[in-house]
């Protein structure tokens, strides 16, 4: 008689599991191809633009004091760069926002956390909250100027007031949203409150907290910049400020170019972020 060949049963689950990582690499060659492609087009796209845009300057196709154009904007920042009164102001508008950004994301996270943690307190805050998100946060900036001084503070309180009440609405509303079952697993196992929280609710909402950085990210630097038009004699809201009043409109997109690579640059940073934290939850799955 023929020997049979006893079955291995962890044979199936080892070819399952080489099957998914070979899907898995597949479809990331699949997505770095698509983001290659994506990025080709975005910068053809730019430089198109870039190119139109300086044609219709120099051939004088759009009003040239109002908008300027790319050389005449790269010459000025350049002569700025040199005299290093442009390194001083960018240094400074960058941070205020990122202390804006940090505090208004760590100060907003932990009120919705003690929100979540009492009920009670939710009751209360609840009308206040909803209230004061609803008002002109901006409006206020004459006030903390008052109170706080023509300085620094004024500037990043003007942020917080922006950034912290749209932290606090949504990372609450994500604990609230964490499935309840998960809590009462922690529960029978004789967890507490603070174990459901530090292992339930906390790693649930990271997804949604990293999503309200990449918010922060333009809310603070509208903060910073409203706040140094109010008060401010350095940074890049005084250099825009500064150019509609002497007319130079090459300054002033100037400065909203660079305000704009720089908000870039700290949502690349996020992103980077999140890719890291999904990455690394994908991997775990595998």
């Amino acid at each position: 008689m023929s020997e049979i060949t006893p079955l291995n049963p962890s044979s199936g689950s080892v070819n399952d599991e080489q099957l998914t990582r070979r899907e898995y690499k597949r479809y990331q060659a699949r997505a770095r191809k698509t983001t290659r492609q994506v990025r080709l087009t975005q910068w053809t796209l730019l430089l198109l633009f870039m190119g139109w845009w300086e044609a219709a300057g120099r051939l004088q196709w759009i009003d040239t004091l109002l908008f300027s154009y790319p050389s005449r904007i790269g010459a000025l920042l350049y002569t700025k760069l040199l005299d290093g009164s442009l390194l001083l102001h960018v240094g400074v508008t960058l941070w205020e926002t990122i202390a804006g950004f940090l505090l208004g994301t760590l100060f907003g996270t932990a009120i919705a956390t003690l929100i979540w943690w009492s009920p009670f307190l939710s009751r209360v805050l609840d009308p206040y909250i909803v209230v004061l998100n609803s008002l002109p946060k901006v409006a206020l900036g004459p006030l903390f100027i008052v109170a706080l001084g023509p300085g620094v503070l004024s500037i990043i309180a003007t942020t917080l007031s922006i950034t912290v009440i749209i932290t606090i609405l949504t990372v609450y509303g994500s604990f609230k949203e964490v499935d309840p079952n998960y809590t009462k697993v922690i529960r029978i196992f004789g967890g507490n409150k603070r174990k459901v929280f530090q292992h339930v609710i906390l790693p649930a909402s990271y997804p949604t907290i990293v999503s309200t950085l990449k918010v922060n990210v333009g809310l603070s630097w509208v903060g910073v910049i409203v706040g140094e038009f109010l008060v401010s004699k350095e940074g890049l809201g005084y250099l825009i400020i500064y150019g509609f009043q002497v007319f130079n409109f090459t300054l002033v997109i100037g400065s909203v170019i660079i305000i704009a690579l720089a908000a870039t640059v700290m949502y690349q940073g996020v992103a980077y972020l999140e890719g890291k934290l999904i990455g690394n939850k994908r991997r775990n799955l595998l």
